[in-house]
């Protein structure tokens, strides 16, 4: 679980409540979790174990500059025991506990390296420089990828320690490594907050169950 560097998103409220509290309520929710460790700014550390004591059992600690940074810091707090990590995003808050078990039991199941994905609904374009458009994409292949993102421990650990290049999520790191990542189904609750428009359509999705 990752705050961005200064932690506003992360702690910006949804319906009276920091956006990492909803996430947090829902991962402890998972059966499958037995362990919670969030990376925050250096700054905040001591703001977020105490915001999340209430909410339930974590371990906080201090995370880099950039998003790859922070799950490194992460991954190196967890606990000895469990073979199975997963990384999820705060501004992901309503991810519900479902999904989080889903990537968990495919990756259970055997697979190395497991991510949550919904199927492209618009059309896309290649534009070019200039604001031509070079081709229209076959949506048909693309899916837009969410989290959490699951993994095994040795896999997601040694694709960190070779890391030789900054990636937008782990299984860019993991496929670096020539590593199979397998889909399963992701939610539409599992929508990323980053804009004004994702706060009221999270507000509203609280009204629906998930």
């Amino acid at each position: 679980m990752r705050l961005g560097a200064g932690g506003p998103k992360a702690l910006r409220e949804l319906r009276g409540e920091p956006m990492l509290v909803h996430a947090i309520r829902r991962v402890a929710a998972a059966p499958s979790v037995c362990a919670i460790v969030v990376a925050a700014p250096p700054s905040d550390v001591e703001a977020v174990r105490s915001l999340l004591a209430p909410v339930a059992p974590v371990i906080v600690v201090a995370g880099g500059t950039e998003r790859q940074e922070s799950v490194a810091a992460a991954l190196a707090a967890v606990p000895e025991g469990p073979d199975i990590i997963l990384v999820h995003d705060a501004a992901r808050a309503l991810a519900p506990a479902s999904l989080v078990e889903s990537v968990a039991a495919a990756v259970r199941a055997g697979s190395a390296a497991v991510i949550p994905v919904l199927p492209v609904i618009d059309t896309v374009k290649e534009v070019g420089a200039d604001g031509v458009v070079l081709g229209t994409v076959d949506r048909s292949a693309l899916r837009a990828v969410q989290t959490p993102q699951g993994f095994k421990r040795s896999v997601l650990t040694a694709a960190h320690a070779s890391a030789a290049a900054t990636l937008t999520d782990d299984a860019g790191l993991v496929e670096k490594q020539g590593v199979p990542v397998t889909c399963v189904p992701g939610h539409e609750h599992a929508l990323k907050i980053t804009r004004p428009f994702d706060l009221a359509v999270a507000e509203l999705l609280l009204e629906w169950p998930s």
